[in-house]
């Protein structure tokens, strides 16, 4: 239920639409009623006249899937050299985390690294701990990009994610396929066309993702029909 909202524009259903949804995959009502509840109550939902909708922290999830906007390259990087000392294990795995988030990539332990291709800022929890820069490495900087992504192996699942999308015959196995191909475009590097390999699969994978978005918010004016892929 929440990937179906996290799909949803704005993210806001009414429960006879959820329920509707959910009976693609066999869920009765009753069953959804409770999950809905059960949501609520932990925060993840709220309810107004009928109506549920993602918390702020979810919708925070939803709009991670969008990958920010991108600027011409011009051959430099970003750097963040974390110089603060004696943080916990647990601000460490939150700034992994959050580097992840911003697509970043550790080049050896402290030291993180990308193209200066992305229109955004750093965030404020990295400002607070690193020394962060722009420069131009003398290496290849495809090589680079190599060392510090698995760009084949992305590719390769990008595509068994369009084709496994393209060969599912029921709602249920394309909504599940779906949210999996969706978690692998959150971890696009999004590097400089010239950094990647040939046959990059997410601009396809955003498109697909795209018109699934579309069919899910038709489902409120409309039965649910297959989604085009």
């Amino acid at each position: 239920m929440l990937s179906l909202l996290l799909g949803a524009q704005p993210p806001t259903l009414s429960g006879r639409e959820i329920v509707g949804a959910m009976g693609l995959f066999g869920i009765s009502e009753s069953a959804t009623r409770v999950a809905l509840s059960r949501m609520v109550a932990s925060g993840d939902l709220t309810r107004h006249d009928g109506t549920y909708t993602l918390s702020d922290r979810l919708v925070r999830r939803q709009q991670d899937v969008t990958a920010p906007d991108r600027r011409e390259w011009t051959g430099t990087w970003e750097v963040a050299v974390v110089t603060t000392t004696g943080r916990s294990a647990a601000d460490r795995v939150a700034l992994r985390s959050e580097m992840a988030r911003q697509r970043v990539a550790e080049l050896r332990e402290g030291v993180w690294t990308r193209p200066a291709n992305l229109r955004r800022r750093w965030p404020d929890s990295l400002l607070e701990v690193s020394t962060c820069f722009e420069a131009r490495p003398l290496d290849d900087p495809a090589v680079l990009a190599g060392r510090l992504w698995d760009l084949p192996a992305w590719s390769a699942r990008g595509h068994a994610y369009l084709d496994a999308i393209g060969k599912a015959d029921d709602e249920p196995t394309r909504f599940v396929t779906m949210v999996a191909a969706v978690h692998h475009l959150q971890t696009d590097p999004l590097l400089p066309d010239e950094l990647l390999p040939d046959d990059w699969p997410a601009g396809e994978l955003d498109a697909t993702y795209d018109r699934y978005r579309g069919w899910l918010a038709a489902m409120r004016d409309d039965p649910p029909a297959s989604p085009s892929t």
